[in-house]
């Protein structure tokens, strides 16, 4: 079942892309005591992430950051490594890149794909959400091949 708003996110184990490398955090802790504009993409260097998604993100962090967010963070089903890299390559330091390499966030908050017939396997699904100490207080689905809903510009119309 996927979560909802007003659900407190799970408790499991994702990466942290770094300048010196990859560094282990517990959502629980990661998400304490501030108020994150989270987004999740099917993968990191793929074409409507790389051309949309992230880009959004990057342009729209300053007036994210005005409207009370302390934290934009990206996730993905992909390791830190390649995480790192794209965001070297397309992101800024206003972006957390917050690596699920297993697919453990994206089955623990229920909101998985099967990319398979792309040669994806199992991967998250296109969303975002505002995180309020851990807390979904808004959360944005997108439907199968839709990018409109988990974009910055609609998280702003929520804040």
């Amino acid at each position: 079942m996927a979560i909802s708003v007003g659900d407190k996110l799970p408790e499991v184990t994702l990466v942290k892309a770094t300048e010196n490398g990859p560094e282990q955090v517990s959502s629980s802790e990661y998400f304490a005591g501030k108020k994150v504009a989270l987004f999740s993409v099917p993968g990191a260097f793929t074409p409507t992430c790389s051309a949309r998604h992230l880009p959004g993100y990057v342009e729209k962090a300053e007036e994210l950051k005005a409207k009370g967010i302390d934290e934009i963070a990206a996730t993905a089903v992909n390791d830190a490594f390649v995480m790192g890299a794209w965001k070297s390559a397309a992101g800024s330091d206003d972006i957390t890149m917050l690596a699920d390499g297993n697919g453990d966030f994206a089955e623990a908050v229920g909101l998985t794909m099967d990319g398979s017939g792309f040669g994806l396997g199992k991967r998250g699904q296109r969303w975002s959400a505002i995180v309020e100490d851990g807390v979904v207080k808004e959360l944005n689905v997108e439907a199968p091949g839709d990018f409109s809903v988990s974009s910055a510009e609609h998280m702003l119309g929520q804040l």
